[in-house]
C-alpha cells in the first residue's frame, strides 16, 4: 500500500493525472502520439502560414482562422525532430485550452481511440535525465504503445530559456 501511495505522489508531482477517454492519435515519424479529444477544436488541412519575427524555431507563424488569428507550433521542431518536407498527410490538429487556440502541425492523423485507465501507465523511469515533462502517460491499445502528451504543457507552456524571448515581442 505504501508503495502505491508513493507512486501516486509522484504522478501528481509530474502534474499527470492522467484517466481514460477518448483520445486522437497522430504520427510524427514513426512513433505515434496521442491527445485527449477534449483538447481538439477540429483537424484541418495546410494553409498558408504567416511569419512572426523573433519567435521560437517551433512557432511556424499564425494563420486567419474563420478570422481569428492563431499560433501554429510544428510539433516536430517543439519536439527537436528533424524538421520534413509537408506531405499530403501533413494537417493542423487545432488544440484548445480554455479561450486558447493553438494550431499544432503534425505529420498524420491516425485515429479516434477509446482508451480505458487500465490500459494507462506512467511514464516509466529510464535511468537517466530525460524530458518527459510533456507525457502524461503512455497506453497500451492492441499491442501498440501509444505516448499520450499532456496538451496543457506541450501546447501552451513555454520552456523557460524562451520566457526572454516572450518579454522582446510583447
Amino acid at each position: 500500500m505504501e508503495g502505491l501511495m508513493v507512486k501516486e505522489k509522484a504522478k501528481e508531482s509530474k502534474g499527470h493525472n492522467l484517466t481514460g477517454g477518448k483520445f486522437l492519435s497522430f504520427f510524427l515519424g514513426d512513433e505515434e502520439y496521442a491527445i485527449d479529444i477534449l483538447k481538439v477544436q477540429e483537424i484541418i488541412g495546410l494553409m498558408p502560414i504567416t511569419k512572426v519575427p523573433k519567435m521560437p524555431d517551433y512557432i511556424e507563424g499564425v494563420v486567419n482562422l474563420r478570422g481569428k488569428i492563431i499560433p501554429v507550433m510544428n510539433l516536430r521542431s517543439r519536439f527537436g525532430l528533424p524538421t520534413i518536407a509537408n506531405t499530403e498527410e501533413t494537417v493542423m490538429i487545432v488544440v484548445q485550452d480554455g479561450a486558447r487556440l493553438t494550431g499544432v502541425l503534425v505529420d498524420k492523423v491516425s485515429e479516434v481511440v477509446d482508451v480505458t485507465d487500465a490500459q494507462i501507465e506512467d511514464v516509466p523511469e529510464f535511468g537517466i535525465p530525460i524530458n518527459d515533462k510533456y507525457l502524461a502517460g503512455i497506453g497500451k491499445i492492441n499491442e501498440t504503445v501509444k505516448m499520450i502528451l499532456d496538451a496543457h504543457r506541450v501546447v501552451f507552456e513555454m520552456p523557460e530559456h524562451e520566457k526572454d524571448t516572450e518579454e522582446i515581442v510583447a
